[in-house]
């Protein structure tokens, strides 16, 4: 692990402590899960599960691996508030909020 990931990962949880108010320890752990996360989506395909704004739960099948062909514009950049990914079963680049992320399979 580099020292950028580290400050990546510290850089969301205090980001998660503000905007959510639950305690650090489990803003922490939140963000080294989503960081686990999108490591494994570099990597290949990942099962996982969100909570969408309507409330209900999306199961995603999501990538970053190898997508690079599908970008089209130069997007928004990136906040640190969501994680981007590729959705292999809709064909398309969707997002979520960090702290709707229910669990990886």
């Amino acid at each position: 692990m580099k020292r950028n990931d580290l400050q990546k990962i510290m850089r969301r949880a205090w980001a998660l402590f503000r905007s959510t108010g639950r305690t650090f320890s489990v803003c922490l752990s939140k963000a080294w899960e989503l960081y686990r996360l999108t490591k494994r989506m570099r990597a290949g395909v990942v099962l996982f599960a969100y909570e969408k704004t309507d409330g209900s739960l999306r199961k995603a099948c999501g990538t970053l691996h190898d997508v690079a062909a599908t970008v089209k514009g130069t997007g928004r950049p990136d906040d640190g508030q969501t994680v981007k990914y590729y959705d292999v079963e809709a064909g398309g680049w969707r997002s979520f909020k960090v702290e709707n992320l229910v669990t990886v399979y």
